[in-house]
């Protein structure tokens, strides 16, 4: 059953890239795979970048940091997947509309699930 959770939420997150696509200029997915394996490459990177810098600089987190590290991971991943193309202006721009976004449809993330477990 986790496995299926999963695949909505990449599903999901894939739909937000490409309504991100529409939206910001500089930043570009070409199709609903390529914006699937993006958010499997975004979710990897950030795991990434956890797992060796703690939460304080995680993607997740909220606050300056958290949203400059998306946008690195934002830019990083048009190295990784093809049909994905992104400027600097464009990882930042996506990287804010992705956070606001997050703020109205909010998804558990690892950090958010452990801080959660914790209050119990």
């Amino acid at each position: 059953m986790a496995w299926i959770r999963h695949g909505i939420r990449f599903a999901v997150s894939a739909l937000v890239l490409l309504f991100v696509g529409f939206l910001v200029p500089g930043f570009e997915i070409q199709g609903f795979w390529n914006a699937f394996v993006a958010a499997l490459v975004i979710a990897a990177i950030g795991w990434i970048v956890e797992s060796f810098f703690g939460d304080r600089i995680s993607p997740y987190s909220r606050g300056i940091i958290g949203f400059l590290t998306s946008a690195v991971i934002i830019y990083m991943t048009q190295f990784v997947v093809p049909g994905v193309y992104v400027t600097l202006l464009g990882a930042l721009l996506a990287s804010l509309v992705i956070g606001i976004i997050d703020l109205f449809v909010p998804v558990p993330t690892p950090r958010s699930r452990r801080e959660t477990a914790g209050d119990s």
